[in-house]
């Protein structure tokens, strides 16, 4: 007769005698694939970046870094009714209009934005909270609320990076010419804002490089017609992660940031006369001798 073994009562089914529980299957399941993000632009979408006169000859090189309301499909209104989607939180009125005017006065190139500032705003840096805005001017942006990072990325990567990859191919062309590029940006600013009359019809915004500026403003000023606005209504000291700070600054570019009042621009008649003004009063600068160098003004 076999003798039984005596079972050790301390041994439970599924437990090892000196380790850990053993499991006849893992403790969790494998990982599910990462689901690809679906493309933010559809093929009725309008590209991220207009370049006009790619191949122009010349140094100046024109930027609207909020030339477009317009909002990919997939997105719908972003929750907001038309009448908001008219307004200057979603585009700057009339800057598309006086740019492509310029554009074509001086046969220069231009880089025009795609899509509204409200999906993400080319002239922020992208750890601005403003980036992409969930209020602008009062307005809660309901389609912006509560965005995942894979949301914020894909919107980074379809629409903010490809248009200053236009801007840096732009500055590049001009560049392999052996010229020193010349940055304009062009924007619009509202009549008044919190209540405030602004009275500037133009601003012109810069920093540390008086070259282009400076001389602009005289110009302007001396023709006699305009209230022309010195770092006004916007301040350009100091700021960060714009277009300009972007690619002209750092690169020792002679640049500046023009602010038009957007009741001036709103019709083709104003935007006419607009990019006749800027134009009369930039033409005979862009052949001064300091325009053609590089030079860097170090920021405070």
């Amino acid at each position: 007769m076999v003798d039984s073994i005596p079972q050790d009562s301390s041994r439970q089914p599924g437990r090892s005698q000196d380790g850990p529980p053993e499991h006849r299957q893992p403790v969790t399941a494998p990982a599910p694939a990462p689901r690809m993000a679906a493309p933010l632009l559809d093929p009725d979408d309008p590209a991220p970046a207009t370049t006009l006169n790619p191949d122009a000859a010349g140094p100046l090189l024109l930027v609207c870094d909020h030339a477009s309301r317009a909002i990919p499909r997939v997105l719908g209104d972003l929750g907001l009714p038309e009448e908001q989607l008219c307004r200057h939180i979603a585009y700057d009125i009339g800057a598309a209009e006086v740019t492509r005017r310029l554009a074509a006065r001086f046969g220069a190139t231009a880089v025009l934005s795609g899509f509204s500032r409200l999906v993400i705003d080319p002239n922020r840096a992208l750890e601005d909270p403003t980036a992409i805005p969930v209020v602008s001017d009062d307005v809660v942006i309901p389609g912006n609320r509560a965005l995942d990072a894979a949301e914020q990325a894909r919107r980074v990567e379809a629409l903010f990076h490809p248009y200053h990859a236009a801007v840096a191919a732009a500055l590049s062309v001009i560049r392999a010419r052996g010229e020193v590029p010349v940055m304009v940006s062009v924007h619009s600013f509202t009549p008044a804002m919190r209540g405030v009359a602004r009275p500037w019809h133009i601003g012109v915004l810069w920093d540390n490089d008086p070259r282009l500026p400076v001389p602009l403003i005289e110009s302007l000023k001396a023709d006699g017609r305009w209230c022309v606005g010195d770092n006004q209504p916007y301040s350009g000291r100091g700021t960060l992660g714009g277009t300009v700070e972007t690619h002209a600054t750092p690169a020792g570019y002679p640049n500046v940031l023009l602010e038009v009042r957007q009741d001036l621009i709103a019709t083709p008649e104003g935007a006419d006369l607009w990019a006749q003004v800027i134009g009369d009063a930039l033409e005979p600068l862009l052949a001064l001798p300091s325009l053609a160098t590089i030079h860097h003004y170090p920021r405070a």
